[in-house]
Formats: structure tokens, C-alpha cells, sequence
């Protein structure tokens, strides 16, 4: 049957290009409420998207913030069933002076559709809803049974989706989740993630003096709350990149030595990710740990921002009373959240300078975790993968975060396929953001090969 909806997907290719450009010119930026109009029409572009490829009980959730979309078509008893997510929403797109073409008005060049949203995650979501209408084309029914959750709040936090999935486990149980939001590791190299960073984010705030004092009357016997802050962030890791609050390696899991291997096998040049990816002289972080380690598979501390004191222009000769920084944590797969914070809260108030009051605010938190590689799904994805694309699916992990993977495993109790036919330089929330346009064809074939195999 694959061979029948591959060439479904390629006689229909051009209208499923324009369908998608019509998708991606809804500009769907859900950070900025001008925009809220425009989350709604995508969020009813998806419903009804949803609708015209055969599945059932279509609804616009309202929330706090952006609507969900849930979608499902159960009528294949004794079979698995797959729940889809995705996000329509989207990044604002500025700075707007460096797109070469607008942002929400869909141009091809050099095989590539550019346009906000196109990889992130427009593009990929909407292949899981053309992979259900290819299916349903060419056989009159589906192998499987599939639950859709779409979500308008990506971008901002995901908080409704968050608070849905757990109020909603019984109309949500599946056996696994697939997501379309990551990339491949290389063009033509199939995929897929199997384990991601969770992530601590904190404010930390340093007080010193009552009010800003004159460094001329006061200088030499008052705390200053910029100088502390920075005193007490420096003694936070060694030269080498190693985080010296106690504690925070205990529970790390080192990676089996089946992954170690195949990250080996990776087309990973470190001289090329230094100057094409960083850009900075040196690539700094823990010696004895090769680059992919370092940001798949340990932990990290990072400061975003430091704010306080006097930074206009010319000459304010202050101690600044109060000085803020922005630190985050990212924890690798059984790190326990509430552990590291206990253990770097307890930290700070060991090591804070004299004379300065700091306070630790936790913005969000949440775990890492690591899904199951030998598991039948994955292995039918793998395969499914390998069978479009022509080459062995690589396994690789991510140093990001993707929460609603976490939300999955605590309250649905189910592993999620990371499935994403992105590419490396696809440049998601920056100018001249693109997809790959043969990728998004092949991506639909691949789902439904997956879905077909999962199915029998």
C-alpha cells in the first residue's frame, strides 16, 4: 500500500505546497495579543484541515490563552492508537530588515518554501493531517487509530496544553505519541530523538546597600550588589565547565554504550560546528567530554542576563543597591527538579558575599527523559524512516527541551516519536526561516508509512 500513497503524494504535490503557503501565510505569533485574531484563524485553518481529511469529533478547545484542537478517528478496534501533536503558532518575526522575503508571504528559492512557522512547526505539523488524507484516499480507512492535540501556545510557555493533557488522560490515552518538531541530523539522513534535557529556569536577585550610594563617600565599606552578583555566579562552575554546586551530578546516567557508538558513526565535524555554528575562538565545556556529550548528555548552567547599576552613556559613579540575573539549569534524563533546586538554592546561601541579600526566584522547571529505543513504535519509525529516505535511521539525543514530551510520559504514561524532518540550518525563530520542500513530501510519505506499518 506505501507505494499507492507515495504516488498519492506526488500527483498531488503542488496543491499540497499551496495548501501549506495558505497555512503559513496566517500570521500566528502568539506572544503578541495584536496578534490573538490571527492564532484563532489558524487554529480554525487546522480544524478544518483536519475535518477535509476524514476525522472525526473536530473541536476548537477555548483556554486561558490560545484554543486547542483535538481531532480523533477511532475505528480500528485491537489496534494501536497514535496521538499527534503539533503547534500552529509561531515566533514573531522581527528583525524584519534582515528577511529577504516578507515573513508570512510563502517564496520558494533553491528547493527551500522560507516563511515563519515553515519548519517550526507549521510545516511539520500539517504533514501528520496530509499523511491521514493520503491514507484515507487511497485505502477508504485507516491501519490505525489516531487522536489529534494541536496547540496555539507553543511559543509562549504551552501552559493550556500543559494543564489539558493532565485533566484529560482518559480522552487522550494512546500508546504512543508522535511529534514533528525536530530536525534531521543531516539532509537525507533519517532521525530521531530519543532523549531531550529538561530545564530549571531562575531570576536571582542580589540587594546590597538600601538605595544606591556615591562610590566616592561609600566606596571600599559597602556591598555592592552588581560586584556580588558576579562573585557569586563566578564560583558556580571551574575554568573547565564543571558545575561546582554539590550534588548536582549524582543522579546523572552516563549514556549506554550502544549510543555512544552511533553518535560516533554521526557526521559531526567539531572544527565545522566551531566556526559555522558558534563562531566563537574556542569551544569551551567539560575536556574530558566529547562536543555531543556535552550538550545531549550532561548537565550545564548558563547565565542569559545580568542587569543593574549605571550602563548609560558618560559618567554615574554609584554601588548599586540591586543587581538581577537570569540563570538556567538544563538536567539530563532521572535529574529530579526539585533536587538540583534545593541543592543550588542551598548553595547560594552558603556561598553569597558579605553584606549582600540574595533572593532565588524558580520561573519554571522541568525534567529530562529519555525514551526507550527498543520499543516497538520506535522501531517501526525507524523503519518507516529508513524505508523513504534510503538510508539506516540514526539515533541522537537533544540538548534542548521540549515540555510537552514530559507531559505525555507523567500523565499519559506514554513514550513520544520524535519524528522531525527539519534540517540543521533551517533558521527557526530567525529571519529567513525555511523547509525544505522535498522534505515536507517525504515527511507525509514517511507518516504514512509509519502508521501503516504500526497498524499491521
Amino acid at each position: 500500500m506505501s507505494n499507492n500513497t507515495d504516488a498519492y503524494v506526488r500527483q498531488h504535490q503542488t496543491r499540497l505546497l499551496d495548501e501549506l503557503k495558505d497555512f503559513l501565510r496566517i500570521p500566528s505569533i502568539s506572544t503578541l495579543p495584536e496578534n490573538k485574531p490571527d492564532v484563532e484563524r489558524a487554529a480554525q485553518f487546522v480544524a478544518k484541515s483536519l475535518q477535509d481529511a476524514g476525522l472525526e469529533n473536530v473541536e476548537i478547545i477555548p483556554t486561558a490563552a490560545h484554543p486547542l484542537v483535538y481531532a480523533d478517528w477511532l475505528h480500528a478496534p485491537g489496534k494501536p492508537t497514535v496521538l499527534c501533536y503539533g503547534h500552529y503558532d509561531v515566533q514573531p518575526p522581527d528583525p524584519l530588515d534582515l528577511w529577504v522575503s516578507p515573513p508570512f508571504e510563502p517564496v520558494e528559492r533553491d528547493g527551500n518554501l522560507y516563511a515563519r512557522g515553515s519548519a517550526d512547526d507549521k510545516g511539520q505539523m500539517y504533514m501528520h493531517i496530509k499523511a491521514v488524507e493520503a491514507l484515507r484516499a487511497v485505502t477508504g480507512t485507516l491501519p490505525l487509530n489516531l487522536k489529534f492535540l494541536i496547540e496555539g501556545e507553543e511559543e509562549c510557555g504551552g501552559a493550556s496544553v500543559a494543564s489539558y493533557v493532565e485533566k484529560n488522560p482518559q480522552k487522550l490515552a494512546a500508546d504512543v505519541a508522535l511529534v514533528s518538531d525536530t530536525a534531521l541530523y543531516a539532509e537525507g539522513l533519517p532521525t530521531l530523538c530519543t532523549g531531550l534535557r529538561g530545564l530549571i529556569y531562575m531570576e536571582l536577585e542580589a540587594t546590597g546597600p538600601m538605595r544606591d550610594l556615591h562610590s566616592g563617600l561609600y566606596g571600599g565599606a559597602a556591598p555592592n550588589a552588581v560586584y556580588g552578583l558576579i562573585e557569586l555566579l563566578a564560583k558556580a562552575k571551574d575554568a573547565n565547565g564543571v558545575i561546582q554546586i554539590p550534588g548536582v551530578y549524582d543522579d546523572v546516567v552516563e549514556p549506554a554504550a550502544a549510543e555512544i557508538e552511533s553518535w560516533q558513526r554521526l557526521p559531526f565535524n567539531e572544527a565545522e560546528f566551531l566556526k559555522k555554528e558558534v563562531g566563537s575562538t574556542e569551544l569551551t565545556g567539560e575536556p574530558d567530554r566529547t562536543v555531543l556529550e556535552r550538550v545531549w548528555s550532561r548537565p550545564t548552567l548558563e547565565v542569559h542576563g545580568i542587569a543593574g547599576g549605571f550602563t548609560a552613556a558618560g559618567a554615574k559613579t554609584v554601588i548599586p543597591a540591586k543587581a538581577t540575573a537570569k540563570v538556567s539549569m538544563r538536567m539530563v534524563p532521572n535529574q529530579d527538579p526539585e533536587k538540583i533546586i534545593e541543592a543550588f538554592k542551598e548553595w547560594v546561601k552558603q556561598n553569597t558575599p558579605k553584606g549582600i541579600v540574595m533572593e532565588v526566584r524558580v520561573l519554571s522547571s522541568g525534567s529530562g527523559l529519555l525514551v526507550n529505543p527498543d520499543h516497538k513504535a520506535i522501531a517501526v519509525a525507524a523503519k518507516a524512516f529508513a524505508d523513504v529516505l534510503g538510508k539506516q535511521t540514526v539515533f541522537v539525543r537533544s540538548g534542548g527541551s521540549i515540555p510537552i514530551v514530559g507531559d505525555f510520559a507523567r500523565n499519559l504514561h506514554i513514550p513520544t516519536i520524535l519524528m522531525g524532518f527539519g534540517l540543521p540550518d533551517d533558521g527557526l525563530h530567525s529571519p529567513n526561516e525555511k523547509y525544505r520542500i522535498e522534505n515536507y513530501y517525504q515527511g507525509i510519505m514517511t507518516i504514512a508509512h509509519f502508521f501503516e506499518q504500526y497498524g499491521s
